[in-house]
C-alpha cells in the first residue's frame, strides 16, 4: 500500500502572499515501511532494549552492549534513523522546490559550492560547480510561469553514519509544454548528502532519463 503526502500549485499562485503561506509543489509518494529499511546504521532499537524496564537484572546488561554498538559514534548527536530519513527526503523536497520555483539563491544554500552532477543537459560529461545550473535558471526555469508539479516516487535513503547519507528515487514531473498542453517526464535521481555545521548539503547527485529542466 502506498502512502503519499498531496501538494500542488501554480507556481504563480506560490508568489501570492495573501495568505502568507507558500505552498509547496511537490508531492512524495512511498512506501510506509521505507523508514526502517535500507539504513546502514550500526545502532538500533533492539528488542533487548524495549524489554528491559520489564527485567531490571538485564539492564545493565543491556546498557553496555548498547554502549558497545554505539561506541564509534560518541560525540555525535543520536537521532533515531527514521526521523534521520525523513529529515533527507524532506531537504530533497526542498532543492527541488527551488528548481521547480526557478529560485537559484534557495537552491545554491542547499547545494555545496563544489556540487558534482551527472545529468541528460551535460550529455553525459561531469560537471562541479553551480555555473552549468545557474544557466538554466536564468534563462529557462525562473522565467516559467505555467504550473508545474513534482512527484518523488518511492523514495529509498541509506543513512552513511551521521553525516552523510544517499537517497534514490524517481522524479516525476508535470508541466505545460509551449503549445498549452499537460505534459509529463521521468527521471531517475541519486543525490548525495552531507551535513555541516548541522546543515545538509548536496554534493552530489545523478540524473537518468529525461532532462530535469524539460519546460521548453
Amino acid at each position: 500500500m502506498l502512502v503519499s503526502r498531496n501538494f500542488s500549485a501554480c507556481k504563480s499562485l506560490l508568489n501570492k502572499k495573501a495568505d502568507g503561506v507558500k505552498e509547496p509543489q511537490t508531492t512524495v509518494v512511498h512506501n510506509p515501511v521505507d523508514g526502517t529499511k535500507g539504513s546502514s546504521e550500526s545502532c538500533n532499537t533492539t528488542e533487548e532494549e524495549e524489554v528491559k524496564a520489564a527485567v531490571p537484572g538485564r539492564a545493565a546488561s543491556s546498557d553496555s552492549a548498547v554502549l558497545s554498538q554505539c561506541s564509534g559514534n560518541e560525540g555525535s548527536p543520536q537521532y533515531p534513523p527514521a526521523s534521520r530519513k525523513q529529515e533527507i527526503i524532506k531537504i530533497t523536497e526542498q532543492l527541488i522546490e527551488a528548481v521547480n520555483n526557478g529560485d537559484f539563491e534557495a537552491y545554491t544554500r542547499i547545494c555545496d559550492p563544489g556540487l558534482t552532477s551527472f545529468e541528460p543537459e551535460a550529455l553525459g560529461n561531469l560537471v562541479e560547480g553551480m555555473d552549468f545550473h545557474k544557466f538554466y535558471f536564468e534563462n529557462l526555469l525562473s522565467k516559467n510561469s505555467k504550473p508545474v508539479h513534482t512527484t518523488i516516487l518511492n523514495p529509498h535513503v541509506h543513512l552513511i553514519g551521521e553525516d552523510a547519507a544517499c537517497i534514490a528515487y524517481i522524479r516525476l514531473t508535470q508541466y505545460i509544454d509551449s503549445q498549452g498542453r499537460p505534459r509529463s517526464s521521468q527521471s531517475e535521481e541519486t543525490r548525495v548528502w552531507h551535513r555541516r555545521d548541522s546543515k545538509w548539503l548536496n554534493v552530489h547527485f545523478h540524473c537518468s532519463g529525461a532532462p530535469a529542466a524539460p519546460l521548453q
